[in-house]
C-alpha cells in the first residue's frame, strides 16, 4: 500500500477512534438515564486481498455493541406506579402520533422500553418520563384472569366500581358441647337445650316440619331443712307438718285454714278429719303432703326427700307451678316463693321461625354466633347476625344424638308475631369426636330479607369440617371466621403496581383489584433491536419478533438504572484518546517520509 496507504489507515484509524469517543461521550452523559443501556464500540480489520507473503495489518472500521440485556441495578422508588423488570424484558409501549384536544392519537406501533418511571396522566393513562404509554392486558374483573393476549394502551378510568351483592360467606365455628346459655344448669339435665313448649302456640323455633316433642318431666329440687328434734336432723318423709318443740316436725307449723297452691289446685289444711287431695291434717307429715301434690300434677315419678331437701316432679301434664299462703312453713320445706320445674318437650310442629313475642325466651336458650356486614344488590350494608340452639344431647341416652341449629336474625325490632329470627332448616348433628356427622359443606339462605333489606340467596359454605363441636370452658361458639364476598361501590383513588405484575387499583370502598396485567416482551435477538429516542426500542429483522410469555419479574415501587459504568468509562476514554494520538504520529510521519521523498527528487 506504501506510504499514502498508510496515511489512509491512520485517518480511518482516527475517524474509528473518534467514534469511539462520541459513544464514550453518550455513556458518560446518560450515566444517571433511568435504565439507560450503555453502546460500546467494535474495532473490525479491514484486509486487502494480497498473496500470503505480502499481507498487511490493514486498515480498522467500527461498529456499535449494544449492551440490552445487561441489566442496571434495581433501585427502590416511593412512586407506586414506578416499576422495573429484574432480568430479562422490555415494557411494551406506543407513543401518540399526535393530540386531538389533549387526547393522544397514538401511531399503532409498539416500541419496547426497560424505562419504568410510569405514572398516571389526567386522562387515565400510565406514562413514562420520556412520553411512551405503557401497554398491557386489561382484567376481566369477574373472573380475575386476562381478557385476551394481545396488548393495548392501557387506560383507567375514575369510574365507580359497582357495587357486589354478598353471595357467598365462609364460615368456620366451634359450638360448646355444654352452652351456656341463659337457662342452662349443669344439675338439671337438659336445661342447656332449646324447650321448644316454652314458645308461643304455633311457633315451634326447630327446623321446619319438626314433629312435637313429647312432653318429659321436669323436676325443682328445695334447700336442706332439719326438724325441730334435740339435736336436730334433716327431714324426712316422717317429719310432721305440725308439732311442738323438740319432736320430728318441721322448723315451722302448717296450721288449719293454710293452704298450698299446686298448678292451680289448693291443698287446704285441716285440724282433722282431710278426704281427697285437696285436704290435708296439719298432723300428717312431709311424705303425705308429697303423695298429694303428685296427685294433683299426675307425674308418673313420685316427689321424694334426700338428705333434708325435698325434689318436686312436674309430671307431663303440667308445668308444676307451687305455692302456700304461709310462707314461713313453706320455707321450713326448703322453698322460698315459688316452686317451678317446666317440662321438657312440648309445642307444636317445628315452623323454624322465632316471632317477636318469644324473643327474650330464644335469647335465653341460645348462644351468639357471630355476625357480618353483608351487602345488597345496590352495596347497601346489611348486619347479619348469627345465633346457635343447641336441641338434643347425646347425654339424654339412647336415642339422642348431640343437634344444632342455626339462625339468623330478621327483624331486630319485632314485635308480636313479626319474624325476629329465621332457622335455616338444617339439623346439624355431631358424632362423640366433635365433628359433624353427617359432614354439611354448605346451606343457603333462600331469598333471605335481613330488617326489610332483601339479599338474595347467599350460600353459607361451611367446607369439611368447618363446624365442630368440641368442649369449651366459656360455654360459647368460637367463630374462627367469618368472610364474605359482597361489597359497596367504590371510586378508584390510585394504582399501584404488585408483584405479579399486575396493575392494581385501590377503590374508595377498601377494594384492592387487579385491573391490568403487564405485557412483557422478549426478543430472540435482543442486542440487535433499533435504538430511538427516550430509552425505546425497535424491532429489527436481525432482532426478531416480540415474544410474550417468560421474562424477567416486575419489581414495584422501583426503577432500573442505567448499566454505565462511569469508571470502566473513564478507562475507556484514556485509551481512546491515547490511541487517537498514536494515529496523529502516523500521519505526522507518513508527511515527513513524502517530504524526504519530494526532496530527493528536488
Amino acid at each position: 500500500m506504501g506510504i499514502f496507504g498508510a496515511l489512509t489507515t491512520a485517518v480511518g484509524g482516527l475517524r474509528s477512534q473518534s467514534y469511539a469517543l462520541e459513544n464514550v461521550s453518550g455513556n458518560i452523559a446518560n450515566s444517571q438515564t433511568t435504565a439507560f443501556k450503555r453502546v460500546d464500540t467494535s474495532f473490525l480489520d479491514l484486509i486487502p486481498q494480497t498473496s500470503s507473503t505480502q499481507q498487511l495489518a490493514g486498515g480498522v472500521t467500527t461498529q456499535s455493541r449494544s449492551t440490552n440485556s445487561v441489566q442496571g441495578d434495581v433501585q427502590t422508588a416511593s412512586v407506586a406506579t414506578f416499576m422495573a423488570i429484574n432480568g430479562a424484558g422490555f415494557f411494551a409501549v406506543q407513543k401518540p402520533g399526535t393530540f386531538t384536544d389533549g387526547t393522544p392519537v397514538f401511531d399503532g406501533v409498539d416500541r419496547y422500553t426497560r424505562r419504568g418511571d410510569f405514572q398516571i396522566d389526567k386522562s387515565g393513562y400510565l406514562v413514562n418520563g420520556a412520553g411512551y404509554y405503557l401497554e398491557g392486558v386489561p382484567i376481566d374483573p369477574t373472573t380475575g384472569n386476562p381478557s385476551g393476549s394481545s396488548p393495548q394502551v392501557l387506560k383507567f378510568q375514575n369510574d365507580f366500581l359497582p357495587a357486589q351483592q354478598t353471595s357467598k360467606i365462609d364460615y368456620r365455628a366451634n359450638l360448646a358441647s355444654y352452652p351456656f346459655t341463659t337457662k342452662h344448669d349443669t344439675s338439671v339435665q337438659g336445661s342447656e337445650l332449646i324447650a321448644p313448649g316454652s314458645y308461643s302456640t304455633g311457633h315451634n323455633p326447630l327446623t321446619l316440619g319438626t314433629p312435637a316433642a313429647p312432653y318429659t318431666d321436669a323436676s325443682t329440687s328445695g334447700t336442706t331443712q332439719s326438724n325441730k328434734a334435740t339435736p336436730s336432723v334433716a327431714n324426712t318423709l316422717a317429719t310432721l307438718l305440725n308439732g311442738a318443740a323438740n319432736t320430728d316436725s318441721i322448723a315451722a307449723n302448717f296450721l288449719a285454714g293454710d293452704t298450698i297452691t299446686v298448678d292451680g289446685q289448693t291443698i287446704t289444711f285441716m285440724t282433722s278429719g282431710a278426704a281427697g287431695n285437696n285436704q290435708i291434717n296439719i298432723g300428717d307429715n312431709i311424705g303425705t303432703l308429697l303423695g298429694k301434690i303428685d296427685a294433683l300434677t299426675g307425674t308418673a315419678v313420685s316427689s321424694g326427700i334426700n338428705a333434708g331437701s325435698i325434689t318436686l316432679h312436674s309430671g307431663t301434664t303440667a308445668d308444676l307451678s307451687v305455692t302456700s299462703s304461709n310462707s314461713t312453713a313453706f320455707a321450713a320445706l326448703g322453698f322460698t316463693g315459688t316452686a317451678v320445674a317446666t317440662r321438657g318437650g312440648g309445642g307444636t310442629v317445628g315452623t323454624g321461625q322465632v316471632v317477636g313475642n318469644d324473643n327474650s325466651t330464644f335469647l335465653d336458650e341460645s348462644v351468639a354466633g357471630g355476625a357480618v356486614t353483608t351487602y345488597d344488590v345496590s352495596g347497601a350494608p346489611v348486619n347479619l347476625q348469627f345465633r346457635w340452639a343447641k336441641t338434643d344431647s347425646s347425654a339424654l341416652g339412647a336415642g339422642h344424638t348431640d343437634t344444632w341449629n342455626m339462625f339468623y336474625q330478621v327483624n331486630a325490632n319485632a314485635t308480636g308475631t313479626q319474624v325476629a329470627w329465621q332457622n335455616v332448616n338444617t339439623n346439624f348433628t355431631f358424632s362423640a369426636a366433635g365433628q359433624m356427622a353427617p359432614a354439611i359443606a354448605s346451606i343457603t339462605l333462600t331469598n333471605a330479607v335481613v330488617n326489610g333489606v332483601a339479599l338474595g340467596s347467599p350460600v353459607i359454605n361451611f367446607g369439611t369440617g368447618g363446624v365442630t363441636q368440641f368442649a369449651d370452658a366459656n360455654g360459647n361458639v368460637q367463630v374462627n371466621q367469618i368472610q364474605q364476598d359482597g361489597f359497596p361501590a367504590g371510586q378508584l383513588q390510585s394504582v399501584g403496581v404488585s408483584t405479579n405484575g399486575r396493575i392494581v387499583g385501590n377503590y374508595s370502598n377498601g377494594r384492592n383489584l387487579d385491573l391490568a396485567e403487564i405485557s412483557i416482551a422478549t426478543f430472540n435477538g435482543t442486542n440487535f433491536l433499533k435504538r430511538v429516542n427516550g430509552g425505546a426500542f425497535e424491532v429489527t429483522d436481525e432482532s426478531g419478533g416480540a415474544l410474550f410469555g417468560k421474562s424477567g419479574t416486575i419489581v414495584g415501587s422501583s426503577l432500573e438504572g442505567s448499566n454505565t459504568d462511569i469508571a470502566d468509562e473513564f478507562t475507556k476514554l484514556i485509551i481512546t484518546q491515547q490511541a487517537y494520538s498514536a494515529n496523529t504520529k502516523v500521519i505526522t510521519t507518513a508527511n515527513s517520509m513524502v517530504q524526504d521523498l519530494l526532496n530527493m527528487l528536488r
